[in-house]
């Protein structure tokens, strides 16, 4: 089968062994996967390991065979993967033995994989494959952050730097269905448009001045996945006593942070990586009770999957880039 994969240092599209399900573990046929900045970080970490890798997390397709143990699905079955492994009650962090699909796991871009049926969810009824796709991994960070660990709730004020990611694009429509008011920046001011259209109350200059933009502002929450690059300019607009939840740092890792200020100011400072099954469970339920509908940016073949991996590290992109893997 075909396949995006890593191997001694480099990303190739070749043929794979195509898997079989083993017990308790049900074969997905793949329509269509999601890229996440994620897919660009794994073949970092791999550096030239000689034995090749499927990379992606997230996918979407139809049931095509079932192993011994498995009685709780049919072949045929449309589902979705979910990618944060053996964390499935929700709790203050992820549990010994948890990882997120794609390494050292072969991953979702190929025609095929073989999972444990306890990874996979039934499809969303208002979702296309393509959107189903992209759904998983982004809009479950997204969730667990805005709502388990920040907390949001109707009438709060949220600021979320950096408008055009694929978790943010989900944030601000959770946010939305919420009741919250909704706060971005962006450095593109098509973007800045594009948040807008999507459901953001007010898009902002990431270049320009914070704090004269935002003067009558009262911010209860910031999710921040910038890093240094914005950490502390978002503490700056926090309410004392105000929260702010950190899922990643696409910038630099390592900030300086006043901590004579920060514990004067009462604020307070989360952490958030992915989500429980329970979690991904409730974000579907939203999702559906609410219509939502992935950002899509490009849709790309697997057969093109290097030119999308060059999309993604650009981060031209507003929303999510798809793989379709069968039409």
């Amino acid at each position: 089968m075909k396949a995006v994969i890593h191997v001694n240092g480099q990303l190739k599209i070749d043929e794979m062994q195509e898997p079989i399900a083993r017990n308790g573990e049900v074969v997905v046929a793949l329509h269509a996967a999601g890229l996440n900045r994620r897919d660009i970080k794994v073949p970092e970490r791999r550096g030239s390991v000689a034995e090749p890798l499927i990379l992606g997390s997230d996918g979407a397709g139809v049931i095509e065979s079932i192993g011994e143990g498995v009685d709780n699905w049919s072949v045929g079955d449309e589902v979705i993967i979910n990618p944060s492994l053996r964390w499935f009650e929700q709790s203050a962090a992820p549990p010994e033995g948890f990882d997120i699909l794609g390494m050292p796991d072969h991953g979702t871009f190929a025609e095929k994989i073989a999972i444990s049926a306890d990874q996979i969810e039934r499809k969303p009824d208002n979702l296309s494959m393509d959107e189903a796709s992209v759904l998983a991994l982004a809009a479950l960070t997204g969730y667990r952050a805005l709502f388990t660990q920040g907390e949001l709730k109707k009438g709060d004020t949220v600021f979320i730097p950096g408008a055009g990611s694929g978790v943010a694009t989900y944030l601000i429509q959770f946010a939305k269905n919420t009741g919250a008011r909704v706060i971005v920046s962006s450095r593109s001011e098509e973007k800045r448009k594009k948040a807008l259209e999507l459901g953001a109350d007010l898009a902002i200059d990431t270049n320009g001045d914070w704090a004269e933009a935002l003067t009558n502002e009262t911010i209860d929450l910031v999710i921040e996945s910038v890093g240094r690059a914005t950490f502390n300019r978002s503490l700056e607009l926090l309410k004392p006593g105000g929260r702010i939840v950190v899922f990643g740092a696409t910038t630099e890792d390592v900030i300086e942070l006043d901590l004579r200020k920060f514990f004067y100011g009462q604020y307070q400072l989360f952490g958030s990586t992915m989500g429980s099954r329970e979690e991904l469970r409730a974000m579907l339920k939203h999702v559906e009770e609410f219509g939502t509908k992935p950002v899509i940016d490009k849709v790309y073949r697997l057969e093109d999957g290097l030119e999308a991996f060059q999309d993604l590290e650009s981060s031209e992109q507003f929303g999510k880039l798809v793989l379709r893997i069968k039409e």
